[in-house]
């Protein structure tokens, strides 16, 4: 594992990726904090591991988040690793989603990101240390149908790590931007409860564990973006220089 630190604080550490991060960084005997308004799933993720300490707070209250980030560090000590992994993802015709949700989205999903990195990276770059993790998606590169709002807010959150990972580049504090194609957490559940476009329906999911392992080998090799899975790059290649035909693909696949 690429973490070489003592006290980790991870958000959405209640269930999915955040619970599964948490558990292996105590596993390894770091303290780690972990963050969400999901008190029952914060207790499961502590379950049989004194070293993990929870925090019900909603990371979209901005003194909230300062005062538990000050509050960690002084109950654990400087954070050297955080995980920002708290999201929503209901899916939906943007037309026909509901305004609310979609400005949920964004409060959450990125609002949430900026209360976490100006809450605790002005520590670890005046210490010249630590790893921020940040999780986007290729829902944020590659655009669908049916998922405008949960695209646009990974979007956002893409487009904000990179530029705070290049006004950071030389403090010594490492980046990672993780862009996973679907996962097998609960929050794909949340997609699955809504409206499911094709395109992605029919794709395998991958494993968390496979996401985790990639986000510490370019943690550890100093990559930037972290994108698993198989076809996740070619992906990314194609919006990039392709656009219309991934368009054309997406308007083909869901029939409209």
């Amino acid at each position: 594992m690429a973490f070489k630190g003592k006290v980790a604080l991870i958000t959405g550490g209640g269930s999915g990726m955040g619970q599964l991060a948490a558990r292996n960084l105590a596993q390894q005997g770091a303290s780690v904090a972990v963050l969400d308004v999901n008190e029952a799933g914060m207790a499961e993720t502590a379950e049989g591991l004194p070293g993990i300490k929870p925090f019900a707070i909603d990371i979209t209250d901005t003194d909230a988040v300062v005062a538990t980030v000050q509050a960690v560090e002084s109950e654990l000590g400087p954070i050297d690793r955080v995980c920002n992994a708290a999201a929503i993802m209901p899916f939906g015709k943007l037309l026909e989603q509901d305004a609310r949700v979609q400005l949920k989205l964004m409060d959450i999903n990125y609002g949430g990101l900026v209360n976490i990195a100006t809450a605790t990276l002005p520590g670890m770059v005046a210490r010249g240390s630590g790893d921020f993790v940040s999780f986007a998606s290729m829902a944020g590169i590659i655009p669908g149908l049916l998922m405008g709002g949960y695209c646009a807010t990974k979007s956002a959150v893409a487009m904000y790590t990179e530029i705070l990972y290049h006004e950071n580049i030389n403090s010594g504090v490492r980046f990672v931007c993780v862009c996973p194609p679907a996962v097998a957490t609960p929050l794909w559940k949340q997609a699955h409860d809504t409206v499911m476009p094709k395109l992605i329906s029919e794709a395998p999911s991958l494993q968390p564990e496979e996401v985790l392992a990639d986000i510490e080998q370019c943690l550890e090799t100093g990559k930037y973006y972290s994108m698993p899975g198989k076809q996740t790059r070619l992906g990314y290649v194609m919006r990039r220089f392709l656009p219309n035909l991934v368009w054309k693909n997406v308007h083909k696949v869901e029939g409209f």
